[in-house]
């Protein structure tokens, strides 16, 4: 059975750390304080934080990052102004991680979701959909197994040159509920 480590243990980190463990997965976690002082030793490492500590994770663990599958959940945003994403038009954050990180597998999912909707497995009266896009289909396929054993829906969203539209979607999302017009328990969901 695949392992986990979840890196990351805010509302994110901690509903998909829930998601994995309701499907029987081993969930090992790593808090931000514990940065490099905790060794990685999941098959895959689901990285629950916010986009700018991306760059503090290469740095602490990419090398025992290497030949793992890498889930990056990232909304790469301004923060700043909420009004824009900060990588390149023709890219997204899971593309740079990949750059980063060439001997691991990066997939780009949960990015899309509140950590309410995970927790709660809906989105309304819709069962809670993870997309997932990754260049490895046997990791995408991985992951899904794992977040459908958890109670979820999981959709392959295709390549990781799909995580730009995903990333878009997810900070759709983010904007509207920052403005009120849709609440942190609800979102995007899909019918079936």
């Amino acid at each position: 059975m695949t392992t986990f480590t979840v890196i990351g243990t805010g509302s994110m980190g901690t509903a998909i750390t829930g998601v994995l463990q309701r499907g029987g997965a081993a969930v090992t976690t790593i808090a931000h304080s514990d940065f490099g002082t905790k060794p990685v030793d999941g098959d895959m490492v689901v990285l629950a934080l916010p986009y700018p500590a991306l760059a503090e994770v290469v740095s602490a663990y990419g090398s025992q990052l290497a030949g793992r599958i890498v889930v990056d959940i990232t909304n790469p945003l301004d923060f700043s102004t909420f009004d824009a994403l900060v990588v390149p038009s023709d890219s997204s954050a899971a593309a740079e991680l990949q750059q980063q990180l060439p001997e691991a597998k990066v997939l780009k999912a949960f990015n899309t979701n509140f950590a309410a909707t995970l927790a709660s497995g809906h989105v309304g009266d819709q069962p809670t959909t993870v997309l997932i896009a990754g260049d490895d289909a046997q990791a995408k396929q991985t992951l899904a197994q794992a977040v459908a054993a958890g109670g979820l829906r999981a959709v392959d969203a295709g390549s990781l040159k799909r995580a730009r539209e995903l990333e878009a979607v997810g900070f759709l999302q983010l904007t509207l509920a920052a403005g009120e017009r849709i609440g942190w328990t609800g979102g995007f969901a899909l019918e079936h």
